[in-house]
């Protein structure tokens, strides 16, 4: 059975790389496909970093494919870590 999720509750998990088993931090923004209504993307700040809309802060942009599992207080996704860091240019 599948358990659906408000982006509320993302928020507030942590999510966490299995490779090298670090933190990445907590969701600030999704990526949807417009035309599916998909989720393609958790966007997560870089650590020490501050997120905003309309600056060039970096971020982990990790796809959706990536997540192993979401559980109750954590994600756990499965990246390299340096090639979903990126500048957000929105």
């Amino acid at each position: 059975m599948m358990k659906w999720e408000r982006f509320s509750c993302l928020k507030e998990k942590e999510v966490i790389n299995i490779c090298d088993g670090k933190r990445l931090g907590c969701v600030c923004d999704l990526e949807i496909d417009a035309v599916t209504g998909k989720i393609c993307t958790l966007i997560i700040p870089e650590e020490g970093g501050k997120f905003c809309f309309f600056g060039k802060d970096r971020a982990y942009f990790v796809p959706w494919h990536c997540i192993r599992r979401i559980g109750d207080d954590i994600i756990l996704v499965e990246v390299e870590g340096e090639d979903i860091l990126r500048n957000d240019e929105c």
